[in-house]
């Protein structure tokens, strides 16, 4: 019942915006309502699983005659990326409750039903509804692009569309393939037909998923739709993107990829792992050089999740929970991150590093959230970021050492760029037009305190995370 609940909420109340719009009373109300009611449900799911509730599990026959179910069901990888949906959700409609935009209502609606999708995604047991619910989540993005961004989003989201879209067939074919020699769309049966097919069917599965994830995180060089997509983008629908959308492809590759083609890993897996190496480098070394804020971060954005998938990918238990517990530290820095670029626009008018500098005077405290987010994004010790960090670079490294010291690089760069950025906005000399700029106040703190605790409090205990991903490791492993 709890996971019908997780699905439902969320899409209710993004059909209940949709349809009223900006006729529901106090928008600022509702949306801290709103955010406060996915928080407080992201607490029931985290509880439930813990305390083993019979709860976890819901199973409604859909196509009896064709052995396809809506089944949702819960286990510890599914736990943390249901939670990590709700909460940043959550975030960010409390964002969008803090800037003027125009019809907040059907806004906010977008953003639940984007987080109605992903939580359908992330437990979905039947590989229909996990591809339905992977195209879906893309949809309301599209449309946030669409009505509040312009044209120029409106183009660079259409060429990320029918990027991800073709992947995204190519698994669904994939799906098909493998339903009509197994008669189930179940995940965990299907891993057993997978398992029984001639290598070169083998083979070609693996291809179509690893372009449908390969795309969707991106690893190199499936990533040329991403900066132009999280630059030009309305704030709310880069912090998707960035925060949630890119972290579909890395749960596509925990729970299909890694599971349905272990062979094709291990035969070309240390092909993809060179390319994530690649794009982890390539996207760093081209940060440095951007001389625009927002550029900077998705340049980042697609460094780290490089080398996310490339600790995915080779397929240890290190690599496996760090890649999951970096998920989770990246969407909340990345999401901070491109809230600080949003709020210095709006109070400067500009994202080009040359023009703005000396704001810690008028700005103190977003100085110091801005620098403790930083810190977490260079995965700084006692930051969420570390421990994920560390597994990622000690997984790569065992997989191949050569690779792993490349990859460390990452770090250097990282700090490179993030200070760099820091340094531009931050200090030298104040800029005469800057002399109004006042501070952020509790709207803003609404937003950055939780994010703020949420790395300090994971920096020092990231048990809790490792515990969740270590079972479901542990039962890949075994089958």
């Amino acid at each position: 019942m709890l996971t019908l609940l997780v699905f439902l909420l969320p899409l209710t109340l993004g059909l209940l915006y949709i349809v009223a719009k900006d006729k529901i009373g106090n928008i600022s109300i509702l949306s801290k309502v709103v955010a406060v009611s996915l928080v407080v449900l992201s607490g029931f799911v985290y509880n439930s699983f813990t305390q083993n509730l019979p709860v976890l599990e819901h199973k409604t026959p859909w196509l009896t005659a064709f052995s396809v179910n809506f089944h949702l069901a819960l286990d510890g990888m599914s736990v943390i990326f249901v939670m990590l949906a709700l909460v940043i959700s959550a975030l960010i409609v409390l964002i969008v409750d803090s800037i003027e935009y125009k019809n907040k209502g059907l806004l906010i609606g977008l953003i639940c039903l984007t987080t109605a999708a992903l939580v359908g995604l992330f437990m979905s047991k039947d590989i229909f509804f996990f591809y339905f619910f992977f195209e879906l989540a893309l949809l309301p993005v599209y449309l946030i692009a669409n009505i509040w961004g312009g044209e120029s989003a409106s183009k660079i989201t259409y060429k990320m569309l029918i990027y991800t879209v073709f992947g995204s067939l190519l698994m669904f074919v994939g799906f098909v393939f493998i339903y009509m020699r197994a008669q189930t769309a179940d995940i965990s049966s299907l891993q057993t037909t997978v398992s029984l097919l001639p290598a070169s069917l083998k083979t070609l599965l693996f291809i179509g998923f690893t372009l449908a994830f390969a795309i969707k995180t991106p690893i190199f060089p499936f990533h040329t739709w991403l900066p132009d997509a999280y630059t030009e983008s309305p704030t709310p629908a880069t912090m998707l993107l960035s925060g949630l959308l890119s972290k579909m492809g890395i749960y596509g590759i925990l729970r299909i990829l890694v599971p349905m083609a272990p062979e094709g890993i291990a035969n070309y897996g240390h092909i993809l792992v060179i390319l994530a190496i690649i794009g982890l480098l390539y996207g760093a070394i081209i940060a440095v050089k951007q001389g625009e804020f927002k550029r900077v971060l998705a340049y980042s954005s697609f460094s780290h999740m490089g080398l996310m998938a490339a600790a995915a990918l080779t397929l240890s238990e290190e690599g496996f929970q760090g890649a999951i517990l970096q998920t989770v530290a990246h969407a909340f820095s990345a999401v901070g991150l491109f809230y600080v670029a949003k709020i210095v626009f709006e109070k400067t008018g500009s994202r080009k590093l040359d023009d703005l500098g000396g704001l810690v005077h008028k700005t103190p405290k977003l100085a110091v959230v801005f620098m403790v987010i930083l810190l977490s994004s260079v995965a700084l010790p006692l930051t969420n970021a570390f421990v994920g960090e560390f597994l990622m670079l000690k997984s790569v490294f065992d997989f191949n050492q050569t690779l792993g010291i490349l990859a460390g690089l990452s770090i250097i760069f990282g700090a490179v760029y993030m200070l760099r950025a820091y340094q531009k906005v931050m200090f030298g000399p104040e800029k005469s037009n800057f002399k109004d700029f006042s501070d952020i106040g509790a709207k803003e703190l609404w937003v950055f305190i939780p994010i703020v605790l949420i790395i300090l409090f994971f920096g020092l205990f990231p048990q809790p995370i490792l515990d969740l991903s270590s079972s479901v490791f542990k039962n890949i492993s075994l089958k």
